[in-house]
Formats: C-alpha cells, structure tokens, sequence
C-alpha cells in the first residue's frame, strides 16, 4: 500500500539525511550517485532531461525552459504527452524547447536553452554525460543507479532541486493520496503478486526478459496492494533494473499471480501458444495486463501529471487480471 504522510518530523529527518534542508537555504547541496552538486542560488532556468522530470516543475507551476521529447505515449507526435500539453495551457505557456534523445542526450541543445539547474533525478545518466551536463548547469542526478529512481525520490530530488523541498512533498502527498483512493476500490489487488515481463520476441520466447526488484514499475505494484514473487527477489541481480532468465527455468515464475507486459494481442497469443512460457499459471489463465505504445502505456511508471490520466484505467486492468489469476 502507499506509503502513510509523513509527519512534519519525519519529513525533517528525511530531507536533512539526505542533505537537503526545508528552508532552502543557499548554496543548496544536494548528494547523489556521482558526488554531490552545489546550486549556489534559487534556479530561474530549469532544463529537464531523459523522461519524466519535467513533469515535476510543471507540476508545482515552472516552466522548464527545454525538456526531452517524448518518445512512448505520444499519441500525436508532437512530442509532448496530453497531460503535459494540458498543464502547458492551464500555465498559459508554450510549448518548451523539446531535447531530441533518440541518439542520447542532445548537449548542444540543452546549452543553448541556458539553464540555471538541470534535473535529472529520474535518468540513465552515464558518467561521462554526467560530466558533460555539469559543464552546462548544476545536474540533480539519480540518487543510485539508472532508471531505479523511484517518483517519490524523483519528486523530492528534482524538487529540492529547484528550491521547493516543501513543495515537492506536497505533491507527492497528493499523488500518495490519488493512489490510496484508486487501490481501495479494488481490494481484489491485495496480496497478489505480480511480475513485468518486457521485450519479449513473438518469434523467439526462449529468454523470459523482465523488469527487477530495482526497477521503477516494479517497486510501483507496492504503492499498488501487489506483493514482490520471491521468483523476481531471487532472480534480481544488485544493481540491475533488468534480468533474464531461460524459458527452461519457467517453472520458477509459478509464484506470479499477474503478469504486466507491453505489447498486444500477438504477443499475448504467442505467449499462449509456446509450449513453455504457456506453463507459467498467470498466462494460462490469462492473468495479463497488456500496455500499448499509447498514453496508457506510460501508467506503469506514474509522474505527477500522468497519474489523473491513467492511474484508474491501469489499476482497473490489474483488477481483472487478478479476478484471472490462479
């Protein structure tokens, strides 16, 4: 289940531990996987990069002056997701200098927006493009590994960030409460486990690929009512968001109540229909959620603004999959 608001004390010890005061005082200081970074003063310019960060700015009213393009979900092409175009014409603003990252991260483009702080708290951000962006503006990086970053860490890194710690925690004691409300009308998710199978091959389903313990989706079926298999806790590797396993060892997800994938209809069929990924219980009895390349796709990874868009249609897809389960 969500996690309970955190009293003010709480709160305080949080956000000192982690070197981060409410007040903001100045120069911030602000620890992470690759050292620390020093914001000498309130940042006006915010630039985002890799996915999701730049809902939080928007989110708490700033508009970031470039962000990264989306590149799943987007229903239009535009490059910015509904929810993010919404929240752009309830700030009355512009559309934001939009970063290109299908080749990594696009340095030129990001300099020339002349930002004061760049967020990054949720990213898979390398060492070198680390250093690169550093020589640009201050970097809020991940605060472990890549792409492990869960909303509440991201939400409070990248607000802290921007100098509104207090802010940030303010949003994510709604988000908490939005989530809270969506689980209570769907008991049936208690206790359930659940596994996210991904990049799975219609034609070859000899590797069971699957998202970790680590990893953001993962840790997000908690907030969800859903339990951890011990199948994924012992199959996880330190450090890793992604593992693999053979098809052979299928018999070790036996554990798993509900399957979530992206994909369609032919991978569901394929799944059915190979002689071993059709021995796991939750494909037998069709206890899969299905998630497209469309706006919904993006509800297994909530950010501040997704959420009143997909939380409920997500949660209600993992309800009938449980209804399915073995």
């Amino acid at each position: 289940m969500p996690t309970p608001f955190r009293p003010f004390a709480a709160l305080l010890a949080w956000l000192l531990g982690a070197g981060i005061a409410l007040a903001q005082d100045y120069p911030l200081v602000i620890p992470h996987a690759f050292g620390t970074t020093t914001i000498a003063d309130k940042p006006q310019r915010i630039a985002t990069v890799n996915s999701g960060n730049h809902e939080v700015p928007l989110a708490l009213g700033v508009v970031p002056v470039g962000m990264a393009a989306a590149n799943y979900g987007d229903d239009d092409g535009d490059g910015v997701l509904p929810w993010v175009e919404e929240r752009l014409a309830e700030l009355a603003a512009g559309t934001p200098v939009l970063f290109d990252e299908g080749d990594g991260i696009d340095f030129e483009a990001v300099a020339a927006t002349e930002p004061d702080v760049i967020l990054a708290a949720y990213s898979g951000l390398t060492r070198a493009d680390y250093d690169t962006l550093s020589r640009i503006a201050p970097v809020v990086a991940y605060p472990d590994g890549a792409w492990t970053t869960e909303w509440r860490q991201m939400i409070r890194m990248n607000g802290a960030g921007m100098g509104m710690a207090a802010e940030g925690e303010a949003l994510v004691a709604r988000m908490e409460a939005r989530i809270a409300d969506a689980v209570a009308r769907h008991p049936q998710l208690r206790g359930k486990t659940a596994m996210f199978v991904t990049h799975l091959d219609t034609t070859n389903l000899s590797v069971v690929n699957f998202y970790s313990a680590h990893d953001t989706r993962v840790k997000f079926f908690a907030d969800l009512g859903l339990a951890m298999p011990r199948s994924v806790t012992e199959a996880t590797r330190p450090g890793q968001f992604f593992g693999s396993v053979s098809a052979e060892r299928i018999d070790a997800f036996d554990d798993v109540d509900i399957v979530v994938t992206y994909g369609g209809p032919d991978l569901l069929a394929a799944m059915k229909a190979d002689p071993l990924m059709a021995h796991m219980p939750a494909v037998a009895h069709g206890a899969v959620v299905m998630l497209g390349n469309d706006p919904l796709g993006n509800a297994a990874n909530p950010t501040p603004l997704s959420l009143p868009y997909v939380l409920d249609a997500y949660v209600a897809l993992l309800a009938e999959a449980a209804r399915k389960s073995p």
